[in-house]
This record gives structure tokens, sequence and C-alpha cells, in this order.
């Protein structure tokens, strides 16, 4: 029973985050309040490489569609408050921050789970819930481009080495934008239809953004619609800015087998919680069905420290490099990558101008030193 009851923090922070919106005044702290807390805590807390024991599908994921139909709940209550409570400038800039927070933060892990589903329903609820970080046609690009590409030069999602966050995120949103598009266009041209008719998905996606912004004004007036779409483009950058933590620097040569080596596990305490298991995903990628709940731990995979932390860490270039992302690959390189992968990354640190730490040129490695992070 503990490892359902548990997955309810999720839901539980954004109930006290609607409150707090409710409420008003200095309540409206509550949402963005959480993270700091959460990012702590997570990174005090011992790591959690625990196999869950949960048998029901229903009851394992009902925080999962009850983090997803909050997204929404949370901005509306915001706007209701913009308009009916006399928040100061200051208070209404930390439900913006608060809002974008937790659009990416369990939002994000909860329409991802749901649109990996194989009901219908599901997919068509994860998929519009992303109207809150202005993403409703990523599913697609996530599910045909980035399990098909991870990790190979073609994935928009894979950082390559010497790529710093921000212009990964500004590359990121606009390369993902470009392949919604086509990807859907494609598909209606050899479907015999326009490639921009009625169909295109970015129709449904701009309804559903006009929609949901007529609700907000209709609560709290233009400047909740300006707030709360502040917050959903803060949220879409926010996005991206995870993915660049999840494959950065990880090679795989076009065509050869996704395995459990080629993603990046982060197994804090909370995180694992909050984020629907998301940060404990290498099972995710040989089996995208895979429900969370069922998704094992990686004892043999290099440790990471908490999401949070390289989230955090990736606003300073340097400090991401030197202090987590590079001794986390050269072991990678050293111990886990393929020859023809030890030959990819060889190229790509001398791109980015990193140190070359392979002894030979025929892709054999050394054994790295004194590693940074132990095994699990």
């Amino acid at each position: 029973m503990w490892d359902y009851t548990k997955y309810y923090f999720a839901p539980m922070v954004q109930i006290l985050a609607i409150l707090g919106f409710y409420w008003g005044g200095h309540y409206t702290w509550i949402a963005i309040g959480a993270f700091p807390a959460i990012a702590i805590l997570d990174a005090l807390l011992p790591l959690d490489q625990a196999e869950r024991k949960m048998k029901s599908h229903f009851w394992a994921y009902l925080p999962v569609w009850m983090a997803t139909l909050l997204l929404p709940v949370m901005y509306f209550v915001f706007a209701w408050s913009v308009g009916n409570n006399d928040l100061t400038g200051l208070q209404m800039a930390a439900g913006v921050m608060g809002l974008a927070w937790l659009s990416v933060v369990p939002g994000v892990p909860a329409t991802h789970e749901l649109y990996h589903s194989r009901g219908r329903l599901a997919r068509f609820v994860g998929r519009y819930g992303q109207v809150a970080f202005l993403d409703c046609m990523r599913m697609e690009v996530h599910v045909v481009g980035h399990h098909r590409d991870v990790g190979t030069a073609e994935d928009i999602d894979t950082a390559e080495r010497g790529l710093n966050l921000y212009r990964f995120v500004a590359r990121s949103v606009a390369e993902s934008v470009r392949w919604e598009l086509r990807l859907d266009a494609d598909n209606l041209e050899k479907r015999g239809y326009g490639r921009y008719s009625i169909r295109h998905s970015l129709w449904r996606a701009l309804l559903a953004i006009v929609v949901f912004q007529a609700v907000i004004y209709a609560l709290g007036g233009w400047t909740a619609v300006g707030l709360c779409l502040t917050s959903m483009v803060i949220a879409r950058f926010w996005v991206e800015a995870f993915n660049y933590y999840q494959h950065f620097g990880q090679v795989r040569v076009v065509g050869a087998p996704i395995e459990k080596r080629h993603v990046w596990n982060h197994y804090g305490t909370l995180s694992r919680l909050y984020a629907f298991e998301i940060t404990n995903h290498a099972d995710h990628h040989l089996n995208s069905y895979i429900p969370y709940y069922k998704l094992v731990p990686d004892r043999e995979a290099i440790i990471m420290p908490s999401i949070i932390v390289c989230f955090l860490s990736g606003f300073i270039p340097s400090l991401w490099y030197n202090a987590i992302i590079k001794p986390a690959l050269k072991r990678w390189d050293n111990e886990y990558a393929s020859p023809a992968e030890r030959r990819l990354a060889r190229e790509q640190n001398r791109q980015a101008g990193w140190e070359d730490w392979f002894d030979d040129q025929d892709g054999r490695a050394k054994q790295p030193d004194a590693p940074v992070f132990a095994r699990g």
C-alpha cells in the first residue's frame, strides 16, 4: 500500500499550490516555495534504488491522472486569484514562476506517462494536458523521433558534448516545433491530404491554447491571460532544459540497438515520486509501453546526483561540465561504450575542446582514474 500512497506526493504539492492561489496574498508563494524545499530534501535524502511492488494499474495510475487534470485547475485558480484577490506585483511574479515550475514537474512526467499509454483517452488527455507548456504536438515527435534516435546526432533531445544549456534549449525549442510541423505534414501528404489542411494537429493545438486562454480571461481578465501565458512560455523552455540532462553527451551508432546504458538515471528519493519515475527510465527506452511503476532501477548504471541538482548546475556550464558530467562521461566512455561509440565520443570531445581520456586510438579505453560516482 505504501508504494501506491507515496506517489500522491505530486498531486498533494499541486493541491497546496492551488489552495495558496485561492487564498491569495503571501500564500501564492507556496507553489514556487515547493521547488527549493523539494530540491534540498531530494539532495539530502539517501538514493532510492528499490523496485516497486505495485500490481494494480488503476491505483498506480490514479495519481498520474490527478496530476495531469490538476494542471489546468492550477492555472484557472491562479487566474481567478488575479482577478479577485489584491495581489502585489511580487506575489503575481511568484505565482507565475510557481505555475511554470509545476507545469514542468509533475506536469511533464504525468502527461508523458499518459501519452505513452495504449488507451485512446489517456493519450488524448496526455496530449492536451501539455497545453500547460504550449506543446500539444509533442507526442508523435517524442514517441517516433526521440525513442528511435536517442543518443544519435538525429535526436533533438540528445545534447552533444560541449553544448551548454542555453544554446541547447534555444535550439531544441525551434527544432522540436519544426519536427512537429513536418512530421504531421508528411503523414497527411502520404494519405492524400494537404500538408497543412485542417487535419493537421497544429490547428487543434492552437484551438486548445485559445480555449484555455479564453477560460483564463473569463476568470481573471487580460492581466491573468498575460501572466498565465508568461508561465506557459517559461515552462516550455524549462521542459527542454530537463531534456538536456537525461542523455547529455551519450552516443550511439545510428541503427545500433538501444540499451539501458543510453540514458542517465537519477534515483533521488523525492524526484522518483514527484516525477513518476521519469528519472528512472532506462527500461522505458527498451519498451515505451512499460508503465512507470514497473520500471526497474538499473543497479549497474553510473549513479548521477539528484536531477534537481543537475538542473541547477546546468545554469553554470563550467560547474555542470567539471563537477558532474565530465567524470560521468569518462566512466561511461571507458566502461560502458562500445568501440564504435568510443570513436564517436572521442570525436565529440575533440570538437568540444575537451580532454581525450582514451589511451589508444583504436577504440580501446584505459581504466578511469578514481571515479566520482560509484556503481549502485
